[in-house]
């Protein structure tokens, strides 16, 4: 495998230098953070990122991500001039040395919170949802913890109106749709598309979710077949429904060789309903046995790109929820533990 870290660009407040620190870190995931979504990117652009990342000492090799646009999603408008731009992007990293790029097809959140804040036994505080105080957002008037900056009101209630009418097939069509024009130029150049589930994995303020389980997952691979088109395994998202057998996803995909990078995790189921918050990365701080879906990964074969994700705010580290550095590093040196005990038991 190889170990990756989440790096916002220039303006993230983890530098480079403290990246390259971390034992046994190969690159960073990283991608165009200034281009409108849907626009394509300038050659200039990912030149740039590329140069500072070799610069440290680190590999660019995954995007994460190259956002699709609401239109693509919606199968309306400019979906054509988005996946032509989507296609010349790809084009794009392709010539820096990129070789997977992760995405999502969730409709307008990409990701859903409560709080950004929860508080934890051991002092620390992370990022949570909590069923109780979801069903007090009123969707009429919508404000949410890291979205309020994302949209104006006037915009996500046009948004929400939009997608009324598309359903769950629709959706899928859609992105069935946009694979079929992307992923020959993924052959072509040699990237791996590797989509991620759905954050939470269900339906929220009535909007579609379609990559939430392994239903979907069949569903997908079986209709564009190519190994290009994969998954990222995000172990908290799939972790979040309590149905996910995440050992056994692992198993499976990786197996079909469709796992082609690795998000790696822990949330802890907080109610006998949806609610759960992030904790740290080890087993026995969760519900999920990290152990076991890393030694499912190994013994299946296994080599594509992995990442800590998101981390407690400790040790008073403020910025970015979810995205520090201090339990970020941890979770790493946890990962490189957890594989190298894999591979060595596998020997």
């Amino acid at each position: 495998m190889k170990l990756t870290f989440r790096w916002y660009g220039e303006k993230d407040s983890i530098s480079l230098k403290y990246i390259r620190q971390i034992p046994n870190m190969s690159g960073v995931v990283t991608a165009v953070y200034d281009t409108p979504v849907g626009d394509a990117w300038s050659d200039k652009s990912v030149a740039k990122l590329k140069e500072l990342c070799v610069g440290s000492g680190l590999e660019m090799e995954v995007i994460e991500s190259i956002p699709v646009h609401e239109d693509i999603k919606m199968g309306c408008g400019k979906r054509d001039l988005y996946i032509e731009n989507y296609c010349k992007n790809i084009r794009t990293v392709a010539k820096h040395g990129v070789k997977c790029v992760c995405y999502n097809f969730m409709p307008v959140f990409d990701w859903l919170r409560t709080t950004m804040h929860h508080p934890n036994k051991d002092g620390s505080d992370s990022l949570a949802y909590s069923y109780e105080d979801f069903l007090k957002v009123d969707p009429n008037n919508l404000h949410l913890p890291g979205w309020d900056e994302s949209y104006t009101p006037e915009e996500l209630q046009e948004l929400l109106k939009a997608y009324k009418n598309i359903s769950h097939a629709q959706l899928f069509d859609n992105l069935v749709y946009f694979l079929k024009k992307v992923i020959p130029v993924c052959e072509e150049v040699g990237i791996n598309m590797a989509i991620h589930p759905d954050d939470p994995p269900w339906d929220i303020f009535g909007l579609p979710r379609i990559i939430s389980n392994e239903k979907d997952l069949d569903a997908l691979f079986a209709a564009v077949p190519s190994t290009r088109n994969g998954l990222t395994l995000c172990t908290g998202s799939f972790g979040a429904g309590r149905k996910n057998n995440l050992v056994r996803m692992a198993e499976k995909y990786t197996a079909q060789g469709r796992v082609h990078f690795v998000h790696l995790r822990n949330v802890l189921w907080t109610d006998d309903k949806d609610s759960f918050c992030e904790v740290g990365h080890c087993s026995k701080d969760g519900s999920l046995n990290m152990a076991a879906i890393v030694k499912a990964l190994v013994d299946n074969g296994f080599n594509g790109y992995v990442r800590p994700d998101h981390g407690r705010n400790i040790w008073d580290e403020g910025g970015k929820p979810g995205y520090g550095l201090y339990d970020r590093a941890l979770g790493a040196a946890y990962i490189n533990g957890l594989f190298e005990a894999a591979q060595y038991i596998k020997k």
